[in-house]
């Protein structure tokens, strides 16, 4: 199926969208199994198919809580040859929210961009683990 979905996306050609030494910044909201997340992080591409990012969010349920996270992706672009207006992401986060107490936020995501210029894109990324959710925003190419 993998291989099918690279052949029909390959048209266009893979290209990441961030090269080895850029960065894009990511904002939005979201829904979660413990508030409502407003959320700021940065990705740094350390290699064209890798990024590394930290991530502060806000999450308003009964009570408001913050949280720090840092998230590890691999980029699908170059492997399934999407378009490079595109970007196909999974990994892993590890973080903590914090308000009356300390909550791990370990787990899994993956997630989607699609850019609609040179340096802007939406994204939408969905989230499993200890904290789970679904977020989406915009990306800005810095």
């Amino acid at each position: 199926m993998l291989l099918f979905a690279g052949g029909i996306f390959a048209q266009k050609g893979g290209v990441a969208p961030l090269a080895k030494g850029e960065k894009q910044l990511n904002f939005g909201t979201g829904f979660s199994g413990n508030g409502i997340p407003v959320y700021v992080s940065m990705d740094f591409a350390i290699h064209k198919d890798i990024t590394l990012t930290p991530e502060v969010h806000v999450k308003f349920d009964d009570k408001i809580k913050g949280g720090i996270l840092f998230k590890a992706d691999y980029h699908w672009n170059y492997l399934i040859g999407i378009p490079n207006n595109w970007d196909f992401y999974a990994g892993a986060r590890a973080g903590f929210d914090f308000g009356d107490d300390f909550t791990p936020d370990i787990g899994i995501q993956v997630g989607g961009r699609w850019y609609w210029s040179p340096k802007w894109g939406m994204n939408l990324e969905l989230a499993g683990g200890t904290g789970f959710g679904t977020t989406f925003g915009l990306s800005m190419k810095l």
